[in-house]
Protein backbone atom coordinates (compact mmCIF):
# COMPACT_ATOMS: atom_id res chain seq x y z
CA UNK A 1 0.00 0.00 0.00
CA UNK A 2 0.88 3.63 -1.11
CA UNK A 3 1.53 6.10 1.98
CA UNK A 4 -0.65 8.80 1.12
CA UNK A 5 0.54 12.12 -0.26
CA UNK A 6 2.38 14.17 2.33
CA UNK A 7 1.90 18.09 1.86
CA UNK A 8 4.55 20.31 3.18
CA UNK A 9 4.41 24.11 3.50
CA UNK A 10 4.98 26.28 0.25
CA UNK A 11 7.80 28.26 2.06
CA UNK A 12 9.96 25.01 2.94
CA UNK A 13 13.90 24.61 1.60
CA UNK A 14 15.72 21.37 2.49
CA UNK A 15 19.13 20.57 2.61
CA UNK A 16 19.88 17.03 2.74
CA UNK A 17 23.57 16.19 3.11
CA UNK A 18 24.93 12.95 1.07
CA UNK A 19 22.26 13.62 -1.13
CA UNK A 20 24.10 11.95 -4.17
CA UNK A 21 23.39 8.33 -3.54
CA UNK A 22 21.56 5.61 -0.87
CA UNK A 23 19.37 7.06 1.47
CA UNK A 24 19.72 10.54 0.82
CA UNK A 25 19.70 10.35 -2.95
CA UNK A 26 15.44 8.60 -2.19
CA UNK A 27 15.25 11.44 0.22
CA UNK A 28 16.19 14.08 -1.76
CA UNK A 29 14.14 12.71 -4.80
CA UNK A 30 11.14 12.43 -2.85
CA UNK A 31 11.27 15.82 -1.69
CA UNK A 32 11.32 17.79 -4.65
CA UNK A 33 8.81 15.63 -6.04
CA UNK A 34 6.61 16.36 -3.21
CA UNK A 35 7.43 20.30 -4.26
CA UNK A 36 10.27 21.11 -1.65
CA UNK A 37 12.90 22.85 -3.15
CA UNK A 38 16.35 20.80 -2.09
CA UNK A 39 20.03 21.54 -1.56
CA UNK A 40 21.49 18.50 -2.01
CA UNK A 41 25.47 18.44 -0.59
CA UNK A 42 27.97 15.55 -1.87
CA UNK A 43 31.89 15.12 -1.42
CA UNK A 44 33.50 13.88 -4.33
CA UNK A 45 31.09 12.06 -6.66
CA UNK A 46 29.82 15.09 -8.39
CA UNK A 47 28.49 13.57 -11.39
CA UNK A 48 25.90 11.68 -9.01
CA UNK A 49 25.13 15.05 -7.38
CA UNK A 50 24.16 16.25 -10.44
CA UNK A 51 21.95 13.75 -11.94
CA UNK A 52 19.93 13.71 -8.97
CA UNK A 53 19.54 17.31 -9.54
CA UNK A 54 18.69 16.49 -13.27
CA UNK A 55 15.91 14.08 -11.70
CA UNK A 56 14.29 16.41 -9.41
CA UNK A 57 14.07 19.11 -12.05
CA UNK A 58 12.55 16.79 -14.56
CA UNK A 59 10.00 16.18 -12.71
CA UNK A 60 9.05 19.68 -11.94
CA UNK A 61 11.13 20.58 -8.94
CA UNK A 62 13.40 22.72 -7.66
CA UNK A 63 17.00 21.21 -6.61
CA UNK A 64 21.00 22.52 -6.29
CA UNK A 65 24.11 20.60 -5.52
CA UNK A 66 27.19 21.70 -3.36
CA UNK A 67 30.23 19.60 -2.71
CA UNK A 68 31.02 20.23 0.86
CA UNK A 69 32.64 19.34 3.87
CA UNK A 70 30.04 19.07 6.48
CA UNK A 71 32.58 18.62 9.55
CA UNK A 72 34.09 22.30 8.80
CA UNK A 73 32.22 24.99 9.62
CA UNK A 74 32.84 27.01 6.71
CA UNK A 75 31.49 24.83 3.99
CA UNK A 76 28.58 24.40 6.17
CA UNK A 77 27.28 27.74 6.26
CA UNK A 78 28.56 28.29 2.49
CA UNK A 79 25.83 25.49 1.62
CA UNK A 80 23.60 27.14 3.93
CA UNK A 81 24.63 30.31 2.19
CA UNK A 82 23.52 29.12 -1.42
CA UNK A 83 19.99 27.51 -0.20
CA UNK A 84 19.04 30.88 1.37
CA UNK A 85 20.27 32.46 -1.60
CA UNK A 86 18.55 30.50 -4.18
CA UNK A 87 15.68 29.01 -2.27
CA UNK A 88 15.10 31.07 0.56
CA UNK A 89 15.36 30.08 4.23
CA UNK A 90 16.07 26.53 5.17
CA UNK A 91 13.18 24.61 8.05
CA UNK A 92 14.40 21.04 6.86
CA UNK A 93 17.45 19.32 7.30
CA UNK A 94 18.33 15.71 6.87
CA UNK A 95 21.64 14.51 7.60
CA UNK A 96 22.57 11.67 5.83
CA UNK A 97 25.90 11.71 4.94
CA UNK A 98 28.46 9.22 6.83
CA UNK A 99 31.67 7.22 6.93
CA UNK A 100 30.57 3.46 7.81
CA UNK A 101 33.12 1.39 10.42
CA UNK A 102 36.42 0.95 9.06
CA UNK A 103 36.77 -2.85 11.01
CA UNK A 104 39.87 -2.22 12.84
CA UNK A 105 39.78 -2.86 16.48
CA UNK A 106 40.57 -0.16 19.21
CA UNK A 107 44.58 -1.25 20.04
CA UNK A 108 44.87 -0.63 16.03
CA UNK A 109 43.22 2.15 15.57
CA UNK A 110 45.10 5.39 14.16
CA UNK A 111 43.96 8.42 15.76
CA UNK A 112 43.09 10.04 12.45
CA UNK A 113 40.75 7.22 11.65
CA UNK A 114 38.90 7.63 14.78
CA UNK A 115 39.05 11.61 14.02
CA UNK A 116 38.04 11.41 10.49
CA UNK A 117 34.89 9.20 11.49
CA UNK A 118 33.90 10.90 14.56
CA UNK A 119 34.27 14.05 12.64
CA UNK A 120 31.97 13.44 9.53
CA UNK A 121 29.32 10.83 11.39
CA UNK A 122 28.67 13.36 14.68
CA UNK A 123 30.66 16.96 13.59
CA UNK A 124 28.88 16.77 10.15
CA UNK A 125 25.50 17.04 12.27
CA UNK A 126 26.31 18.95 14.81
CA UNK A 127 27.42 21.75 12.61
CA UNK A 128 24.41 21.30 10.22
CA UNK A 129 22.06 21.48 13.06
CA UNK A 130 23.48 24.68 14.26
CA UNK A 131 23.48 26.28 11.55
CA UNK A 132 19.78 25.49 10.93
CA UNK A 133 18.80 26.59 14.45
CA UNK A 134 20.91 29.59 14.42
CA UNK A 135 19.24 30.67 11.31
CA UNK A 136 15.48 29.63 12.51
CA UNK A 137 16.29 31.68 15.09
CA UNK A 138 16.37 34.76 13.24
CA UNK A 139 13.02 34.41 11.44
CA UNK A 140 11.10 33.01 14.05
CA UNK A 141 10.05 29.56 12.34
CA UNK A 142 9.90 26.33 13.69
CA UNK A 143 11.25 23.44 11.51
CA UNK A 144 12.27 19.87 11.24
CA UNK A 145 15.36 17.81 11.55
CA UNK A 146 15.95 14.54 10.62
CA UNK A 147 19.33 12.47 11.34
CA UNK A 148 19.95 9.61 9.94
CA UNK A 149 21.28 7.07 12.56
CA UNK A 150 22.05 3.58 12.61
CA UNK A 151 20.82 0.54 14.90
CA UNK A 152 24.48 0.24 15.97
CA UNK A 153 23.87 3.18 18.19
CA UNK A 154 22.92 0.76 20.49
CA UNK A 155 24.34 -2.70 19.30
CA UNK A 156 28.27 -2.04 19.22
CA UNK A 157 30.35 -4.67 16.56
CA UNK A 158 33.77 -5.49 17.28
CA UNK A 159 36.02 -3.64 14.86
CA UNK A 160 33.03 -0.63 14.75
CA UNK A 161 34.38 1.67 17.65
CA UNK A 162 34.55 4.36 15.22
CA UNK A 163 31.28 4.02 13.38
CA UNK A 164 29.15 3.15 16.54
CA UNK A 165 30.75 5.84 18.99
CA UNK A 166 30.03 8.70 16.28
CA UNK A 167 25.97 7.26 15.97
CA UNK A 168 25.85 6.80 19.59
CA UNK A 169 26.90 10.26 20.41
CA UNK A 170 24.23 11.21 17.67
CA UNK A 171 21.56 9.78 19.26
CA UNK A 172 22.35 11.82 22.49
CA UNK A 173 22.78 15.08 19.93
CA UNK A 174 19.21 13.90 18.93
CA UNK A 175 17.43 14.15 21.91
CA UNK A 176 19.57 16.55 23.61
CA UNK A 177 18.44 19.40 20.28
CA UNK A 178 14.87 17.92 20.52
CA UNK A 179 14.61 18.92 24.18
CA UNK A 180 16.30 22.12 23.72
CA UNK A 181 14.22 23.27 20.72
CA UNK A 182 10.44 21.92 22.05
CA UNK A 183 9.81 25.28 22.83
CA UNK A 184 10.46 26.79 19.28
CA UNK A 185 8.87 24.06 17.36
CA UNK A 186 11.55 22.80 15.88
CA UNK A 187 11.26 18.91 15.89
CA UNK A 188 14.41 17.05 15.95
CA UNK A 189 14.18 13.02 15.68
CA UNK A 190 16.84 10.01 14.76
CA UNK A 191 16.00 7.08 12.08
CA UNK A 192 17.93 3.93 12.69
CA UNK A 193 18.41 2.12 9.57
CA UNK A 194 19.37 -2.10 9.71
CA UNK A 195 20.40 -3.10 6.53
CA UNK A 196 19.58 -0.84 3.96
CA UNK A 197 20.58 -1.79 0.38
CA UNK A 198 22.77 1.16 -0.13
CA UNK A 199 26.73 1.62 -1.27
CA UNK A 200 27.20 1.08 2.06
CA UNK A 201 26.32 -3.05 1.86
CA UNK A 202 28.03 -2.55 -1.32
CA UNK A 203 29.53 -5.99 -0.92
CA UNK A 204 26.34 -7.81 -0.43
CA UNK A 205 24.60 -6.13 -3.07
CA UNK A 206 27.70 -7.62 -5.40
CA UNK A 207 27.75 -11.00 -3.68
CA UNK A 208 23.93 -12.73 -3.91
CA UNK A 209 25.58 -15.61 -1.25
CA UNK A 210 27.03 -12.83 0.96
CA UNK A 211 23.35 -11.19 0.62
CA UNK A 212 21.58 -14.51 1.49
CA UNK A 213 23.78 -15.41 4.32
CA UNK A 214 23.42 -11.73 5.95
CA UNK A 215 19.31 -11.36 5.21
CA UNK A 216 19.19 -14.93 6.67
CA UNK A 217 20.05 -13.07 10.23
CA UNK A 218 17.05 -10.48 9.96
CA UNK A 219 13.18 -11.46 11.59
CA UNK A 220 11.57 -9.77 8.31
CA UNK A 221 13.61 -11.84 6.24
CA UNK A 222 15.26 -9.61 3.53
CA UNK A 223 17.29 -6.24 3.73
CA UNK A 224 15.46 -3.00 3.89
CA UNK A 225 15.35 -0.32 0.59
CA UNK A 226 16.77 3.46 0.63
CA UNK A 227 12.86 4.73 -0.15
CA UNK A 228 11.56 2.56 2.54
CA UNK A 229 13.83 4.57 4.71
CA UNK A 230 12.68 7.81 2.27
CA UNK A 231 9.54 7.33 3.24
CA UNK A 232 10.11 7.31 6.58
CA UNK A 233 11.96 10.71 6.54
CA UNK A 234 9.36 12.65 4.56
CA UNK A 235 7.01 11.39 7.39
CA UNK A 236 8.99 12.90 9.84
CA UNK A 237 9.73 15.88 8.24
CA UNK A 238 5.98 16.89 6.85
CA UNK A 239 3.24 17.95 9.37
CA UNK A 240 1.57 14.88 9.88
CA UNK A 241 4.39 14.21 12.25
CA UNK A 242 3.63 17.71 14.30
CA UNK A 243 3.76 16.03 17.56
CA UNK A 244 6.74 13.41 17.49
CA UNK A 245 9.88 15.10 18.56
CA UNK A 246 12.86 13.42 20.37
CA UNK A 247 12.33 9.73 18.92
CA UNK A 248 14.79 7.66 17.43
CA UNK A 249 12.90 4.93 14.72
CA UNK A 250 14.15 1.50 13.89
CA UNK A 251 14.03 0.58 10.12
CA UNK A 252 15.57 -2.87 10.57
CA UNK A 253 12.97 -5.30 10.05
CA UNK A 254 12.94 -6.58 13.49
CA UNK A 255 17.09 -6.98 13.49
CA UNK A 256 18.27 -4.87 16.48
CA UNK A 257 15.53 -7.28 18.33
CA UNK A 258 17.72 -10.38 18.09
CA UNK A 259 20.43 -8.66 20.12
CA UNK A 260 21.21 -11.36 22.98
CA UNK A 261 18.96 -14.59 21.59
CA UNK A 262 20.14 -17.81 21.22
CA UNK A 263 22.43 -17.95 24.28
Amino acid sequence: MALPTLSFDQASVAIVTGGESGIGRAAAIKLGRAGVPVVLTYFEDAAAADAVVAEIVGQGGQAAAARTDISREQPVDAVFALAEQRFGAVDLLVNSAGLNMSGVMVQDMALAQFDRLIRTDLYGPFLTCRRLVRALGKTGRGGRIVNISSIHERAPRAGGVDYDAAKGGLAQLTATLALELAPRHIAVNGIAPGMILTPMNQSALDDPGELKRKEAAIPWGRAGTPDEVADLILFLLSPAAGYITGTTVAIDGALSLTVAQGA
